[in-house]
């Protein structure tokens, strides 16, 4: 196909074609400098749901620190699916790739109709063809109008930040570009009453001879076009953050918070300790869970907001998810490890839960896997809490991810039981399963698989809530929908 891209600068409407031999996935829309200048593409229809296939290039005896298909990556893009309610609908975006061996990675979006059980075909919303890091994965949000908008990861100071807005409601047909930004690991927000934005995010930093130091910031918009200041929050070290967000039942309370970790001499290899803070003021102020006050930004190690002390074990600390219990108290999902390198070295992985009863923090073991980025997600529904993540054996094994499992507590996370396997005899590895924001129970998990030890194809997967119904999205689509096609395995 000969793909086509409308660009706007300002009033005026320019039709391009891309010239021949051009790829799909190489039409993009074009960063314009000039201030006020509004920039806006029509997306670039795919043929099929392919992931991208990456590696770090970090190999140790037991294999690359991270690698395979990790369309879904990271941890610290949030969220990367959304339902609408208002549509029946569950937007999603992915790393994706032009063909199954391509390295190229491309920001792609999706969407999946409840009402029809269909899966629209994907569209290229942005691709640099010089890069083939997933680190430049994309968050998505919708706002309260129902518009869907794409937070494309920079790198540093390397790549900037991109922000795409869709033009109309409930539609990834058309986005209009916003001007760049420096932000890294986009974790994007509906702020009070549906009204706004609040983004959390890292921004680089000089660091040591280990690398740079990656501090946390914040910052809010009323409506995605102007934003405040950049807030700094943690700026010790270097830190990866995990957020999520609570809206009481009335509406009256929405709280954001954030757990995190520190990288003792910016060595991000030695990630460590476990912090949390919080805020249900919109930032204007930050507290611990039991509500006393942190003063911001935090510069040392031994601060206000530190909940678990892994340096003084030796231990590593790596983020999965963020939720909350009935009350709003947070319950933070992590991988706790020996070592910073693949093997068993690092063992044992353990997947922890930590869980503040209003007391104190409560920490519970789940399960254990053979890797640091076996990545999982945590859901909560009243006393029934599940987690869904690759903590079954591995095809390849010291790779990233497993066997994709279900676990359950129905105790507030003291006792947990293996409940279901939700994928079997594998060929690859699957990794990354990720939780939409205001899950939809037929679309609440979605993942990659892919060869963690040599460029392999990488499919991209959902399942329900309890993982009894499993299903691959089509690699190859001919029409503008159609049906995913279901790999439960066998009970």
């Amino acid at each position: 196909m000969t793909p086509q891209a409308a660009f706007v600068h300002d009033s005026s409407v320019v039709e391009t074609a891309a010239p021949a031999g051009t790829a799909w996935w190489e039409t993009q829309p074009v960063l314009s400098s000039a201030e006020g200048a509004r920039t806006i593409a029509r997306s670039i229809v795919a043929d099929g749901y392919r992931g991208i296939w990456f590696t770090l290039g970090f190999n140790f005896e037991y294999g690359d620190k991270y690698s395979g298909g990790l369309g879904t990556y990271t941890a610290n893009h949030e969220p990367m699916a959304q339902y609408s309610p208002a549509v029946n609908k569950t937007f999603f975006t992915y790393g994706g790739a032009p063909a199954a061996h391509e390295r190229r990675l491309v920001i792609m979006a999706g969407s999946f109709d409840h009402t029809t059980g269909l899966v629209s075909r994907p569209v290229a919303v942005y691709a640099d063809p010089s890069v083939d890091d997933p680190h430049d994965n994309a968050s998505l949000h919708i706002d309260a109008a129902g518009h869907v908008w794409i937070f494309k990861s920079g790198r540093g100071r390397r790549r900037p930040g991109l922000i795409f807005r869709g033009t109309r409601a409930h539609d990834i047909g058309e986005f209009e570009l916003l001007p760049p930004q420096e932000f890294t690991y986009p974790q994007i927000w509906t702020g009070a009453g549906d009204k706004g934005m609040f983004l959390l995010f890292t921004k680089y930093y000089p660091g040591t001879q280990n690398g740079p130091a990656r501090h946390l910031f914040w910052k809010t918009s009323a409506d995605g076009r102007i934003w405040s200041e950049d807030h700094a929050l943690a700026e010790f070290g270097g830190h990866y953050q995990t957020s999520g967000r609570w809206r009481s039942a009335d509406g009256a309370v929405t709280k954001f918070a954030t757990f995190f970790n520190y990288h003792p001499e910016s060595n991000v290899d030695r990630r460590t300790n476990l912090y949390y803070a919080q805020t249900v003021d919109g930032g204007a102020t930050w507290t611990r869970a039991d509500g006393t006050p942190i003063a911001l930004p935090l510069t040392t190690p031994d601060n206000a907001a530190l909940v678990l002390d892994l340096q003084s074990q030796g231990r590593f600390m790596y983020t999965c998810d963020l939720n909350f219990d009935a009350r709003g108290n947070p319950i933070l999902l992590c991988i706790v490890s020996r070592a910073g390198e693949p093997g068993p070295k690092g063992d044992p992985r353990e997947w922890t839960v930590l869980h503040w009863n209003g007391d104190t923090w409560a920490r519970h073991v789940v399960a254990v896997s053979d890797h640091n980025y076996d990545m999982g997600s945590l859901y909560v529904d009243g006393d029934t809490w599940r987690i869904i993540g690759p903590t079954g054996k591995a095809p390849q094994k010291w790779g990233t991810g497993g066997e994709m499992e279900t676990w359950i507590s129905r105790d507030q996370g003291q006792t947990w039981t293996r409940e279901r396997a939700l994928t079997a005899n594998s060929e690859f590895n699957h990794s990354y399963a990720r939780r939409p924001l205001d899950a939809h129970p037929d679309f609440a998990a979605f993942w990659a698989d892919g060869d963690p030890n040599r460029l392999s194809p990488s499919r991209l997967y959902f399942s329900n809530a309890d993982g009894t119904r499993v299903f691959r999205l089509p690699c190859d689509m001919d029409a503008d929908a159609a049906a995913p096609v279901e790999v439960t395995p066998a009970p």
